[in-house]
């Protein structure tokens, strides 16, 4: 069950940022409120996931996970540019997610 929050915190998360960039400036209204409640609720699956999932491997899955995310939704929604760079650094995210979550396993 822990992995579900954690989930559902990323998708509060990545809502909570999108609004952010939609909010333009604390100028849109429903946006800026929005982003405050997306950030809110964020952080109660997030304290439920840590019943069950380590702090370090929860934290690295909840940030890596979003910003792969932000970063795709910037560029499919917000058209921001993409480029090799930006490819790699992602991807590099994700493995550097999958080698904390494989480090905190105990393989014989």
């Amino acid at each position: 069950m822990g992995w579900i929050y954690l989930a559902l915190a990323i998708l509060f998360e990545i809502s909570g940022t999108t609004c952010m960039k939609l909010s333009m400036g604390f100028t849109k209204t429903l946006p800026s409120v929005l982003m405050f409640v997306f950030y809110f609720l964020s952080f109660i699956p997030m304290t439920v996931s840590l019943k069950t999932i380590d702090v370090s491997i929860a934290y690295a899955v909840w940030s890596g996970v979003g910003t792969a995310l932000i970063t795709i939704i910037g560029i499919v929604e917000f058209k921001e540019p993409i480029s090799t760079l930006k490819i790699v650094s992602i991807a590099l995210i994700i493995f550097g997610v999958v080698g904390l979550h494989l480090s905190g396993q105990h393989m014989s």
